[in-house]
């Protein structure tokens, strides 16, 4: 590799490095943020203990415990006859960080199924983005599902396989378009850029490295007849 090729490499390498520093964990973004899910509250009413707790409210409430300070994108979980889903934030306001963390609501009473008393929607996937919601899920340390199934044709109800996601950076670019914004980097153009005069004249480089490549394996190839700078006759022919 020549040296302007090996310059060329290291510097863009070291631009990618850079640029994967802030970057959050793969796990993160495919798993999910790691989070403990309690086991579900149900309120009953009637009855005062376990035993005589006979008459469910048709409430059931779910706390997902997060590392403090989380951003969230998105809320993905898998529904199991529950009706109606309203998430609570426990979180800090932006400039507020040694403030208490506080209770709001940021998001009432959405729908998941078509009807209480039929199955549509009953075991179907959602998601709830940070755009659905009343406000900025930012600082958050733990989330409160409230679940709600006002239909006494279900045995129980109930979310499951809960994940949060956190707000991500913007979408990685191509190959490309990084090596095109690393180039405006090292040599900032003083004029509008013209793309196909670039494409030209990384075409002409290509070519002429291309070149130098095949004209040193052209040398190559001869110098293997060389004997301490000297040539054997027997050893050359006429082309």
């Amino acid at each position: 590799m020549c040296t302007c090729h090996t310059f060329i490499f290291l510097c863009y390498y070291e631009y990618n490095c850079d640029r994967e520093q802030s970057k959050m964990s793969a796990d993160d973004v495919t798993k999910g943020v790691a989070c403990t899910l309690k086991p579900p509250v149900f309120l009953h009413f009637g009855g005062g203990d376990s035993k005589t707790q006979g008459c469910c409210s048709g409430v059931c409430v779910i706390d997902v415990a997060l590392p403090p300070g989380k951003t969230i994108e998105t809320i993905t979980f898998k529904n199991f006859y529950t009706a109606l889903v309203s998430v609570r934030l426990q979180r800090r306001s932006p400039g507020q960080e040694g403030a208490a963390a506080k209770w709001c609501t940021a998001l009432r009473d959405r729908p998941l199924m078509t009807n209480p008393h039929t199955e549509a929607g009953a075991q179907d996937y959602y998601s709830i983005d940070r755009k659905q919601m009343q406000v900025e899920p930012d600082g958050v340390s733990s989330i409160r599902l409230i679940l709600k199934q006002p239909s006494s044709a279900w045995l129980t109800f109930s979310v499951q396989d809960v994940r949060i996601f956190p707000r991500m950076q913007p979408v990685r670019k191509g190959r490309i378009d990084e090596l095109s914004d690393w180039l405006l980097l090292v040599f900032p153009p003083q004029d509008p850029l013209d793309v196909a005069s670039v494409s030209c004249r990384l075409q002409q480089m290509w070519a002429l490295s291309q070149v130098m490549q095949s004209s040193q394996s052209h040398a190559a190839s001869v110098g293997r007849f060389d004997v301490d700078g000297c040539y054997d006759i027997n050893l050359l022919s006429l082309t």
